[in-house]
C-alpha cells in the first residue's frame, strides 16, 4: 500500500498551502475568493462597539433594507394591554432557530420603562394589568438577531416606542383616548412615523 503514503503526503501538502496565501483549489475558484476579498461587506451587518443595556453588541447594517418595526399598544376589556408590532423586511424566527445572525431575522425584546418583560417570535403579546400599573409608562420594542445581536442602523438600535398612561377608570366606562399608545411607522402606508415616537434609538 505504498499509494497510501503519497496521497497522505499530498493532502499534507494541500492542507499547508491551504492554510497560507494559495489553495488547492481551481485557479477560477482562487480568483472568485480574490475578488470578493477579506474586507467585503458581511450581508449580515459588522458588529459595532456599542452594546444594549444586557451588553449584547449592535450589529449595523445599511438602511436600505434594514428591518423596520412599528408598536401600536391599546387597552382591552379586562385592563390589559394589547401589543402589536408591524415590521418590515423582518420575519420572526420560530424557537429553535440556529444561534446565528440571518439578514432580517430574529426576535424583538418587549420592554416596559427600559425593564425586559418578553421576548417575542410573534407580532402579537398582551400586558396584564399587573405589568402596567397607574401611571405614565413607555412600551418599547426592539429587534434582535437570533445570535443575540440588535439591529442597528446608523449607530442606532432598531425599535419603537409607545407612550401609554393608565388611570383608574369609573366603574363600567371605556378607556378613554389618553389611555391609548402607539407608536412606529405606519409601514402599511411606506411612512417612517412621527419623530418624536418612531425611532430607531433611545
Amino acid at each position: 500500500m505504498a499509494w497510501t503514503g503519497r496521497l497522505i503526503t499530498a493532502l499534507a501538502v494541500c492542507g499547508v498551502l491551504l492554510a497560507g496565501s494559495a489553495g488547492c483549489g481551481s485557479r477560477a475558484a482562487q480568483e472568485q475568493e480574490q475578488e470578493r476579498g477579506a474586507g467585503a461587506p458581511s450581508p449580515v451587518g459588522k458588529l459595532l462597539e456599542e452594546r444594549d443595556d444586557g451588553g449584547r453588541p449592535y450589529r449595523e447594517v445599511d438602511e436600505e433594507g434594514a428591518p423596520e418595526v412599528g408598536v401600536e399598544v391599546t387597552p382591552d376589556a379586562d385592563g390589559g394591554w394589547d401589543v402589536r408590532l408591524r415590521v418590515r423586511n423582518f420575519r420572526f424566527s420560530p424557537e429553535g432557530t440556529d444561534n446565528r445572525a440571518v439578514p432580517g431575522r430574529g426576535l424583538a425584546h418587549l420592554y416596559v420603562n427600559d425593564r425586559l418583560v418578553a421576548l417575542l417570535r410573534a407580532p402579537g403579546h398582551h400586558l396584564s394589568p399587573h405589568t402596567v400599573r397607574r401611571g405614565t409608562h413607555q412600551v418599547t420594542v426592539r429587534l434582535y438577531a437570533d445570535d443575540d445581536s440588535v439591529w442597528a442602523v446608523g449607530g442606532k438600535p432598531v425599535e419603537s416606542t409607545a407612550d401609554i398612561t393608565v388611570s383608574e377608570p369609573s366603574p363600567g366606562t371605556a378607556p378613554t383616548a389618553a389611555e391609548r399608545g402607539t407608536a412606529g411607522p405606519d409601514l402599511a402606508a411606506g411612512g417612517r412615523g412621527s419623530p418624536d415616537r418612531d425611532r430607531r434609538a433611545g
